[in-house]
């Protein structure tokens, strides 16, 4: 799983090709293919989630706590039904 597609992986590898000195931008294509295997190495050692699957865990993250506070508010009601503190 990677949190960069590889648009943005591209984007990012020739950006920092182009931000190399003009003397080296000669080898642009080469270095941009090196930069690109770095980041994509680097990247995948990282312990990372896709957006999608992030996403997915904050909502079922608000669904619990909804009901959550939904049990609180129906345990507090039997409590006093009971006469429980």
């Amino acid at each position: 799983m990677s949190m960069l597609n590889p648009g943005s992986l591209d984007d990012l590898a020739r950006r920092l090709a182009e931000a190399m000195p003009p003397s080296l931008r000669s080898i642009g294509q080469e270095m941009e293919a090196n930069f690109k295997a770095v980041l994509q190495a680097q990247l995948a050692k990282l312990d990372l989630v896709t957006r999608t699957d992030f996403d997915v865990q904050a909502e079922v993250l608000k669904r619990t706590q909804t009901a959550l506070a939904a049990l609180e508010v129906r345990l507090k009601e039997l409590e006093s039904k009971l006469g429980t503190p």
